[in-house]
């Protein structure tokens, strides 16, 4: 088929970054392996999008036309960070459709690509082409066992949070309208068509992707090396890491609980929490915690680590796909999120019942790979074929063609 002119909203894109910034960059190049793009993103991604380019040449680039877009100051002088982003996403998303008209672009298709969930809407479909939305996210409450280890704030900001949702999802004239005027709708996960009420004009392909880093160089691997990363919020459930690590290392003989150790790499408000669970138990010389670190870096402690420990709640997860890379199993939470990335093949899939047992099955998961090598190779080995399989950029290159190849021009 000839080639198509996709206009791509990419609010997050940074080739430098992981998670949302690093899909907005992949998301482009795999829309400019097939067909022409003009991806239209954030003033503040120029910087990084120009030297990455200038540094990193490719033939790609020849079909791609960034184009930067922000409110007036005046609109977004109160965003700081991460507070209102999801505020000012939703008000960058209004004034994106008279940007483009205003360029006077032509183009075929229209794709909302990144940053939004199922409760935020899109208005690209008021620019009169079909209309792609997603990969659309949806982030379940946290499971209030989960938690009770933390203040009572985080538990009243998830069901203020998802009050709002709820009020989304049931009034918000702009979301009906978006899933009306969607032509094809990517979902991240199997609960985005429930909560949407989708019949049709849907797929289900997760969003989380990763570059093979596996020929990266770094040291040998030394011991049992169990890694997770992320930032150090309830969500991600650094906690029962911690504890379940705590639980594993008891049981190992003492003079073989040295080879045995746990990186955790991030950082955010619950460090000193973290640090107080593991200085006041018996692995406090077994745990080490990284402040965030450059991407080369971790992918290097990455290489060198036997097991990637996930219990995190959340709807995604950009680091599975890198540990599965890596050939790591992965032990996660079952849920919608790395529950439905992970098979019993290359990892354990973890039951959501109470506390207590949540630890103690992660406890044991770990165990059984530690003292099983012929296990933990089987599981290493099913690991980066799943990766092959299911989490290569190239593979949601394929699906987009797929998509955009199905839309009535």
């Amino acid at each position: 088929m000839s080639s198509k002119i996709i206009l791509a909203s990419c609010y997050a894109v940074n080739p430098y970054k992981g998670s949302e910034d690093a899909m907005g960059w992949n998301f482009v190049m795999q829309i400019a392996r097939f067909n022409k793009v003009i991806a239209i993103t954030r003033e503040n991604n120029k910087e990084a999008i120009e030297k990455f380019m200038t540094e990193n040449p490719a033939s790609d680039y020849s079909d791609i036309t960034f184009l930067y877009f922000d409110l007036p100051y005046y609109m977004r002088f109160w965003k700081k960070g991460s507070r209102g982003a999801m505020f000012y996403f939703y008000l960058w998303q209004r004034g994106i459709v008279n940007f483009v008209k205003k360029q006077n672009i032509h183009f075929d298709i229209a794709h909302n690509v990144n940053f939004h969930n199922d409760w935020t809407p899109s208005f690209l479909w008021k620019l009169n082409k079909p209309m792609v939305w997603g990969p659309v996210g949806h982030h379940p409450l946290v499971p209030k066992m989960y938690l009770k280890p933390y203040s009572i704030k985080y538990s009243i900001k998830d069901s203020l949070t998802w009050l709002v949702k709820k009020v989304f999802w049931k009034y918000s004239t702009a979301l009906n309208k978006t899933k009306q005027n969607a032509a094809h709708i990517w979902c991240m996960n199997t609960d985005v068509p429930i909560k949407l009420n989708l019949k049709t004009g849907y797929s289900v392909f997760p969003s989380v992707a990763s570059e093979d880093y596996s020929t990266v160089e770094s040291e040998e691997k030394k011991g049992f090396h169990v890694i997770s990363a992320g930032r150090f919020v309830p969500l991600k459930g650094f906690d029962l890491t911690i504890r379940s690590f705590i639980k594993f290392l008891e049981t190992v003989p003492v003079d073989e609980r040295m080879n045995c150790k746990l990186t955790l790499v991030g950082s955010g408000a619950e460090k000193g929490f973290y640090e107080k669970l593991i200085n006041n138990s018996i692995a406090k010389d077994n745990v080490e915690i990284k402040e965030w670190v450059e991407r080369s870096h971790l992918m290097k402690l990455y290489k060198q680590s036997s097991v990637f420990m996930f219990p995190s709640h959340e709807g995604a997860g950009m680091v599975v796909a890198e540990a599965l890379s890596f050939g790591l199993p992965v032990i996660c939470l079952d849920n919608i999120g790395p529950g439905q990335y992970i098979t019993p093949h290359c990892g354990f899939i973890i039951p959501q019942t109470n506390y207590n047992h949540t630890v103690q099955d992660l406890a044991d998961a770990l165990n059984k790979l530690y003292s099983d090598a012929d296990l933990l190779s089987k599981m290493s080995h099913n690991a980066r074929e799943r990766y092959n399989q299911r989490f290569t950029w190239d593979s949601r290159g394929e699906h987009l063609k797929e998509i955009y190849n199905n839309l009535s021009i």
